[in-house]
């Protein structure tokens, strides 16, 4: 066995108990479907619907389904905790509908980029491996469940409070970040359709003012959704808090814009015109 799969085989019970964990922590307080937490019940079904996906996956060798089951996952989820859950709201239903919303757009425009582009080259070295391919799709489950957390443990809260003041800033706030996600994957695209800028990067738009700026909206949304959940959390569901930071950290230091500066930095690093964009263009936040 390689190094790479004795690790992998290491680190998978650990994803499975930081899974438990955030069940065990969201479920206080929240509603329970014949004594099975509705929180618990979601997290677990984020589990099941990656672990049935990677078996065809896997051994079809392919990729083409991992970004559309991660936002299908996010729906499930999300309809699970809404129809399982007594006396919704208007916070809550506010919070699904955003959630779903977002899965909805990101899930159909990732989908049909890898269709377009036929594969997905960070996964050709893991594919092969059985463990190592398993763990990136139960990475995922843990993904959705950390960021969807704040949503789902407000919609299963037996703790209700009317539409205020933080529902509407939130609401707001994810307007904003969403409406920054969608210009600048639309933006991208159409630069990269376009045969004349073949082998260039894209500096245009939402890029001239910062080098990810789809990723920032995506910051900015699940703050957003962090804000509408806050007046409703108590003692152990102050957890759900790691959402915004969660994406903020594996998109920041981990699997976001790291891999796509090396990547960058690998086909123009040392070309005048990109060296001057990477001096006078900031990672992440926009430049006013």
């Amino acid at each position: 066995m390689k190094k790479a799969d004795r690790i992998s085989l290491i680190v998978f019970p650990f994803l499975i108990l930081i899974g438990f964990l955030v069940a065990l922590a969201g479920s206080q307080g929240g509603a329970a479907v014949k004594g099975v937490p509705v929180f618990a019940l979601s997290v677990g079904l984020a589990f099941v619907i990656q672990w049935l996906v990677f078996i065809p996956s896997f051994l079809l060798q392919t990729e083409k389904f991992f970004d559309l089951t991660g936002s299908l996952t996010y729906i499930s989820i999300v309809l699970i905790a809404v129809f399982s859950s007594a006396n919704l709201d208007g916070r809550s239903i506010l919070l699904a509908a955003l959630v779903i919303l977002w899965a909805l757009r990101l899930g159909t425009f990732l989908f049909g980029r890898i269709q377009k582009a036929g594969k997905d080259d960070r996964f050709d070295e893991i594919k092969p491996s059985f463990v190592r391919f398993l763990n990136v799709w139960t990475i995922q489950a843990l993904w959705v469940t950390f960021t969807a957390a704040a949503a789902l443990v407000a919609i299963t809260s037996a703790h209700r409070k009317e539409l205020d003041v933080f529902a509407i800033l939130g609401a707001l706030i994810w307007v904003l970040g969403f409406a920054i996600e969608v210009t600048a994957d639309t933006q991208k695209s159409r630069f990269s359709a376009n045969p004349q800028n073949k082998g260039k990067f894209i500096r245009t738009g939402l890029w001239s003012r910062s080098r990810h700026p789809n990723y920032f909206g995506e910051i900015v949304l699940w703050i957003g959704i962090a804000v509408i959940a806050l007046p409703v959390l108590q003692g152990w569901q102050w957890v759900a808090l790691i959402s915004p930071i969660f994406v903020t950290l594996l998109l920041t230091r981990v699997s976001g814009i790291p891999l796509l500066e090396q990547k960058a930095d690998k086909k123009w690093g040392g070309q005048a015109d990109y060296e001057e964009y990477k001096k006078r263009t900031p990672v992440l936040i926009p430049r006013l």
